[in-house]
């Protein structure tokens, strides 16, 4: 059995490779360049908060007929917890514009290989 899978994939390779420079057949669709500039990308955001304190004030609202009066406990928590991570966001924005999260955005990674061509970079 293993014989035939390992036969299919020799005919396989056999297929693709042209019968005169035995080079592949395949040729890339863009040069196989690197660019002198960085994607334009956006950065994900993180994941969604608060969620468990939003889930407990909807299952009180709808225990209690939608009445913010019997909820409140449950509402002040969600809005407590919505307040602090408003203030985590702009802190931590706060220290994405003073580059000390230590991730260049797009545009300056750009800025920076055309200010120095010779510079090599790390991943």
């Amino acid at each position: 059995m293993a014989m035939q899978g390992g036969t299919a994939l020799q005919e396989k390779v056999s297929r693709m490779l042209s019968r005169k420079h035995k080079k592949p057949v395949l040729k890339p669709n863009k040069p196989l360049v690197l660019k002198d500039e960085v994607a334009n990308r956006k950065i994900k955001k993180g994941e969604a908060t608060c969620v468990t304190e939003m889930s407990m004030m909807m299952a009180c609202w709808k225990q209690n007929n939608f009445v913010d009066t019997l909820c409140s406990n449950e509402m002040q928590s969600f809005y407590k917890c919505v307040e602090k991570a408003q203030i985590a966001v702009k802190n931590k924005s706060e220290q994405h514009t003073i580059g000390q999260s230590g991730r260049l955005q797009p545009k300056q990674a750009t800025i920076l290989l055309k200010r120095y061509p010779n510079l090599h970079v790390e991943i």
